[in-house]
């Protein structure tokens, strides 16, 4: 079954730019409609037109990093029909307008986070743990707390830590939320790129003075895991591969 999903996300991956429908991604998967989405959920952690949405917006910002097309021409490029859907979506997806992306591409500061929403006068528990690597990580580590498994936007909180090893968050909000570590890896294969090093937590649980410890490894990551599209304070304007 995971040889079908395979085919769907190569397929996804080959053919972004097209209006891909579960339809055709079932039929790539060589499943049935129903098989196809419960299976590919399953394997991936998100649905097909999720997967394709993030496929999209990480080619968006691989064109707005190397090239000079205007973002209404980049935004046909990755398959949007609405430059205000493409404009929307990305600044969601990413934390960034399009053009604000460009220029921290570019190499323009990076815009602060700012505060955090106060938390201390709100209920609130904290997080806390270790991080190794595998391999060795060449950046310091970004860990953020968000509310999909597809990392959006900006974190709800956040932390850089110098290099694997401890890191604690607190206070953290009330809710449901996941724990992405992110750096950057060495270089691969001959094109002097450095990697990207990930990994998501399961969905963790918040409640008022409770404290969760998660301890998370981050490597490569493989073809099940749709792209990163947050911007990785610390890390983003290193170019690497996903």
């Amino acid at each position: 079954m995971k040889d079908g999903i395979r085919r769907a996300i190569d397929a996804i991956r080959d053919r972004y730019e097209e209006p891909l429908s579960l339809d055709d991604l079932a039929r790539s998967a060589m499943i049935s409609k129903f098989h196809f989405l419960r299976t590919f959920r399953r394997v991936t952690g998100v649905t097909p037109g999720r997967f394709l949405s993030a496929v999209r917006i990480h080619e968006a910002k691989h064109l707005l990093s190397t090239t000079t097309l205007s973002v209404a021409e980049i935004s046909v490029q990755v398959g949007y029909g609405s430059l205000g859907t493409f404009t929307r979506r990305f600044t969601e997806c990413v934390g960034l307008s399009p053009t604000a992306y460009r220029r921290v591409a570019q190499g323009e500061p990076f815009p602060e986070y700012g505060e955090p929403r106060p938390l201390r006068d709100h209920p609130a528990g904290s997080l806390s743990g270790t991080i190794q690597a595998v391999p060795r990580a060449d950046s310091p580590v970004l860990v953020g707390v968000f509310d999909s498994p597809v990392p959006r936007g900006r974190p709800v909180t956040s932390v850089l830590v110098q290099e694997p090893g401890p890191w604690r968050l607190d206070p953290v909000p009330v809710g449901r939320w996941y724990v992405l570590a992110a750096a950057v890896g060495p270089t691969v294969d001959d094109r002097d790129m450095p990697s990207l090093l990930v990994s998501m937590s399961e969905e963790l649980r918040v409640s008022t003075g409770r404290h969760l410890r998660v301890d998370l490894t981050i490597r490569p990551p493989d073809w099940r895991h749709p792209p990163l599209l947050s911007v990785l304070p610390g890390i983003e304007r290193l170019r690497v591969t996903v």
